[in-house]
């Protein structure tokens, strides 16, 4: 591997997709990422579809670059294996509840007494420092928790739903990698080591309240919660003749070149509606509807073309079918057609960000099969092949 992250060595027990996702963005940039499973497996891998078992589309796309190391942590032996790999290891990096780590024996008072350098990641539902700690959490409950599925409602008009995206469990993914790297950072400086914790439901919630404490950022209140150009009904893309149309007018030159083109400039000096941001912050709802009036009289090119020559933000709304067929995502590599060694012709999902110094490979290695790499991986820690052979008859590795 190559990147900027090449040399870090990450233990990951992780499943499923927050804490996985994490580490692929890790791995990603080049670090050793290396996932351990029980026996079954991670159980996103049976979530299809699929062409074989195990070998569910998520799985393929969050643990690419990784190796897979199974080992039972619940057998003497395989806790053991585990402990050896931890002695050498930058990271170790879990996603259950803490109490759960402790009975394994996987607290960050053992593995500092093995390795002073461990940085200690947790991400899991609720702080450990208050009442909610220890509360079962997925993304639905996150996403409900930070008030998500209200906001939604505020918005449409209609009953609370969640956002059709494991929205929590990736933006807790990202923080967490972020919070890593940082620790990873003090490390340099210090040559110690730290425990971390990355709660979803603070994460979600400072996700939240940046755009939606509003008014009452203030004490006393300044005015009500939430921002209002996010919340109102008519913020959405735009029906034209042929389609939709996602357009955004934002600044006073926009609303001035946007008014000319629709035959109204003198709306903009005369109607007191579009006196400054902060006025029409006030108005935004009258004033989206008042756009899409006007974007529905003509198709989607005719008004793409008047809008790019107005220097006026917009794009045409995708689906997720033709996303996969975006000719600027086709131009950049972004979405490719590559051959996994088991599964066949896939499209695989490439990494967004570029640099120059410590680029990232132009081909990622595939997502691996349950185990594939637990003989060289034990080996590497100095395991005798009777020995790797004795965990395998045993259950503990296969």
């Amino acid at each position: 591997m190559s990147g900027p992250l090449q040399g870090l060595r990450v233990l990951d027990l992780t499943s499923v997709l927050m804490g996985p996702y994490a580490t692929q963005l890790m791995a990603d940039m080049g670090a050793d990422v290396v996932k351990i499973e029980p026996p079954a497996g991670d159980t996103v891998r049976d979530i299809g579809p699929m062409r074989n078992p195990g070998m569910g589309h998520i799985f393929l796309h969050v643990n690419r670059n990784k190796r897979s190391l199974v080992l039972d942590l619940k057998q003497p032996d395989g806790l053991a294996a585990f402990y050896r790999l931890a002695e050498t290891a930058d990271v170790v990096i879990y996603n259950i509840r803490p109490q759960a780590m402790r009975r394994l024996g996987i607290d960050y008072e053992r593995l500092q007494a093995l390795n002073p350098r461990i940085i200690y990641a947790g991400l899991y539902g609720y702080s450990e420092a208050g009442p909610y700690a220890g509360r079962p959490a997925y993304d639905d409950l996150i996403q409900g928790a930070a008030a998500v599925p209200s906001i939604m409602s505020m918005a449409s008009g209609d009953e609370p739903r969640y956002v059709p995206l494991t929205l929590a469990d990736r933006t807790v993914g990202l923080m967490a990698s972020n919070t890593i790297l940082a620790a990873l950072v003090s490390r340099a400086q210090t040559g110690v080591g730290q425990q971390i914790e990355i709660p979803m439901f603070e994460t979600m919630v400072q996700y939240v309240l940046s755009d939606h404490l509003g008014g009452e950022t203030f004490l006393p209140a300044e005015g009500p919660s939430g921002y209002p150009r996010l919340l109102v009904k008519e913020r959405r893309p735009y029906q034209t003749l042929d389609g939709y149309l996602c357009v955004l007018i934002y600044n006073d030159k926009q609303w001035a070149s946007f008014l000319a083109l629709i035959g109204h400039p003198d709306w903009f000096t005369q109607d007191p509606r579009f006196a400054s941001i902060g006025v029409r912050t006030q108005h935004i709802n009258d004033l989206y509807r008042m756009v899409g009036q006007a974007i529905a009289t003509r198709t989607t090119q005719e008004w793409k073309g008047l809008l790019d020559g107005a220097d006026i933000p917009c794009m045409p709304l995708h689906d997720i079918d033709s996303l996969t067929k975006d000719p600027h995502l086709e131009a950049v590599g972004m979405i490719r057609q590559v051959t996994h060694p088991t599964e066949g012709a896939m499209r695989q999902i490439g990494v967004p960000v570029r640099l120059s110094g410590t680029p990232v490979l132009d081909e990622q290695k595939p997502a691996p099969q349950l185990g594939q790499h637990s003989g060289e991986i034990l080996r590497e820690a100095g395991y005798s092949a009777q020995a790797i052979e004795s965990l395998m008859a045993r259950g503990i590795t296969r």
